[in-house]
């Protein structure tokens, strides 16, 4: 092994030609009273490299060090990103890969056991679905474009539409309806009213909107519709209007029929479809001749149904109350066509709804209503002018059963079908919107719905 030569050499005592001694340390070894301990290696200036050390460097001089790849230490630094910005993989300190979390498995097993358990009850997805994100699109044909809100009164009934057995997938299926406004917010006026008699623009405009909001509250409400209390649009009515339907709604009958008012149903017989109310009309303004204000309305409402856990007992158990003729004309709903699936049941085979496998079949009631607004010259009459009260009513109800008057209405569903009571009334339209409502009182039937 080769030896590290001294700096210096050092001087041997007696041996120069002369006799003298160079090192002037008289004789004495200069590294005699060395002491190597840690004040001396502190005060060191120059640290003495390691062999390995000195060793590499002068090879490293001559031929530069090559990368082998696959390790990294810790005096790397960061990895640069990978192809197409993604982030590099997790190492160690060593440059070895970490290891991953094994998460892919324990979510394929979960997804493979929720389409299993789909698959096993796909009736009950499909009822998830409807119930948490509305009902699926109507897929009863090529969609049309959104009916506009009437403007005036039209000349004739909508178009004839192909004859479908709507269901609950598809409620609107044969219906003219299907692409009628969906919301009262569809329908303004055609240009503002500006002043009518003591009321400025801005108050007409008001009792507008509160018209709008009663009639959506009273005929679109979903808890009002489901046969709950409608104290939202009882709120907007004056005094001797709310005292009258409150006596209706407590002790219905066919002198004070809450129906009239509020299109309500008894959820032990009809459910509204999820996606299951569309309307037609327009709204009109005019000042009463004694400085007041009157909003005419002229709407159709059409309710798409499927039929309640108590549909197939009640339509073999209903009959018709006898007594005097409506005070509303009402129509049985027309005969129903051949059954078009597998779905139906026979009557006396019926089961729940909730039950029923597959599309069931559904049905829908019509209901027009003309109805006056009035909003009185407070230097007059001592009324609130910010509450509506009634003026002439007038309504129809196409598919619904005759003289029943429990503040219900009560749709016939197709797979339920019972003979019907004798009918004396003419067979009507009830999408056609071009003819008056008339208090003619009698029973028929209605030949679309």
């Amino acid at each position: 092994m080769p030896i590290a030569e001294d700096p210096e050499p050092r001087p041997s005592e007696g041996r120069a030609p002369d006799g003298a001694d160079p090192s002037g340390a008289g004789g004495k070894d200069p590294f005699a009273d060395l002491v190597l301990d840690e004040e001396f290696v502190r005060g060191a200036a120059v640290k003495e490299p390691a062999g390995r050390t000195r060793m590499l460097s002068a090879r490293w001089q001559h031929t530069p060090p090559v990368d082998p790849g696959g390790r990294r230490s810790v005096n790397d630094g960061p990895r640069k990103a990978g192809r197409f910005g993604r982030a590099p993989k997790a190492v160690d300190p060593w440059g070895n890969a970490r290891p991953r979390p094994r998460w892919q498995a324990p979510l394929y097993v979960l997804l493979t056991v929720v389409v299993l358990l789909g698959a096993l009850n796909v009736d009950g997805v499909r009822s998830w679905f409807s119930t948490t994100f509305g009902a699926a699109p109507d897929r009863s044909g090529t969609s049309a474009a959104p009916v506009a809100p009437e403007t005036a009164r039209p000349t004739g009934a909508p178009s004839p539409v192909d004859e479908e057995q709507p269901t609950v997938d598809r409620p609107w299926a044969g219906s003219p309806a299907k692409d009628w406004p969906t919301t009262m917010d569809a329908f303004d006026l055609p240009q503002a009213p500006g002043a009518i008699g003591v009321f400025g623009a801005e108050q007409v405009a008001a009792q507008v909107k509160l018209v709008k909001d009663y009639l959506a509250a009273a005929n679109l409400d979903p808890k009002v519709i489901a046969g709950g209390r409608p104290d939202a649009a009882l709120a907007m009515l004056e005094r001797e209007s709310r005292d009258k339907l409150e006596t209706a709604l407590a002790r219905p009958s066919k002198e004070d029929d809450p129906t009239s008012a509020f299109d309500r149903f008894d959820p032990r017989e009809a459910v509204q479809v999820a996606d299951g109310v569309r309307l037609q009309g327009r709204i009109s303004v005019e000042g009463d001749g004694e400085k007041g204000v009157v909003v005419h309305t002229d709407f159709t409402y059409v309710y798409a149904l499927r039929p309640g856990p108590e549909a197939a007992q009640r339509a073999t158990a209903q009959r018709p109350t006898p007594g005097a003729p409506a005070q509303s004309p009402r129509s049985a709903p027309p005969a129903p066509p051949a059954p078009g699936d597998g779905a139906v049941k026979p009557v006396g085979l019926l089961l729940p709804v909730a039950d029923v496998p597959g599309d069931t079949r559904t049905a829908r009631t019509i209901v027009r209503k003309t109805e006056d607004f009035r909003f009185y010259d407070p230097g007059k009459y001592q009324n609130n002018p910010k509450k509506i009260n009634f003026g002439k009513r007038r309504s129809e109800v196409g598919n619904t059963a005759c003289e029943v008057y429990d503040g219900f209405l009560h749709p016939r569903f197709p797979q339920f079908a019972q003979p019907d009571p004798e009918r004396t009334g003419p067979a009507t339209d009830p999408y056609d919107r071009s003819k008056e409502l008339t208090a003619r009182g009698e029973c028929g039937t209605i030949t679309r719905s």
